[in-house]
């Protein structure tokens, strides 16, 4: 199988390529520089690269010819959060939540979607518990997610038709360094026994992408077994 894959630098992204490297997959990651695609190289030297700034969605315009050949699945993972109350939110702070949460998810889509259905393959969409639901704070991060949950929503009715499967995967609080950042933020003690582990996400993502070609998974929750304060 063909995989690309955004975010694959750490948290669940990282766990994700490595475990599908591991089984022997082909990978096509994206990085944000030709530095990050050197850095990711040394932990992820098998796999091929592609260059875009999810930061910059105007970069990633072309990028599909870059790639050659079908593709089994397309997975974003990459995110970025930044907390504030709604009445101190900067405009830059929800400009980039938006812009690399949703709009380079939507472009990316965009570009690599003809490879997704010459493999009928699926397009996975990591997004968040907040997502699902906004809480206090969280309203940029919340918004981009909620859109990226109606994006999803919107490629799977249109790709019906060309045998493209679209799930949409929500996680809960997550291991992860962004989840410590999080915590920063919060001006909370990170502890990462108390979230989820990464390997239980990458496990859910994983048999999204394996399942058998009778059936789709549209959305599936992964939430610790005991609830956690917090989104």
């Amino acid at each position: 199988m063909r995989h690309l894959l955004t975010g694959a630098g750490s948290g669940i992204g990282l766990v994700l390529a490595r475990r599908l490297a591991e089984r022997g997959d082909d990978l096509v990651l994206l990085a944000r520089s030709e530095e990050r695609a050197a850095q990711m190289r040394t932990d992820l030297p098998h796999a091929a690269y592609v260059v875009a700034d999810l930061a910059d969605p105007g970069t990633i315009n072309g990028l599909g010819r870059q790639v050659d050949g079908p593709l089994d699945s397309l997975v974003h993972v990459a995110g970025v959060v930044d907390l504030a109350p709604v009445s101190r939110l900067r405009l830059h702070q929800w400009e980039e939540q938006i812009t690399v949460n949703l709009t380079a998810p939507a472009v990316l889509t965009r570009e690599f979607l003809p490879h997704v259905r010459e493999a009928r393959g699926t397009v996975v969409f990591v997004n968040s518990s907040a997502g699902l639901t906004a809480s206090a704070e969280w309203s940029a991060y919340a918004a981009s997610k909620f859109g990226l949950r109606a994006l999803a929503d919107a490629l799977r009715a249109e790709e019906v038709e060309h045998g493209v499967r679209v799930s949409t995967v929500f996680p809960s609080r997550t291991a992860t360094p962004m989840q410590e950042k999080v915590h920063e933020q919060e001006g909370r003690t990170y502890d990462s026994s108390r979230w989820i582990s990464p390997d239980t996400v990458v496990d859910t993502i994983l048999h999204v992408l394996d399942l058998p070609a009778d059936a789709t998974i549209p959305e599936v929750t992964v939430r610790p077994v005991v609830p956690r304060t917090g989104t």
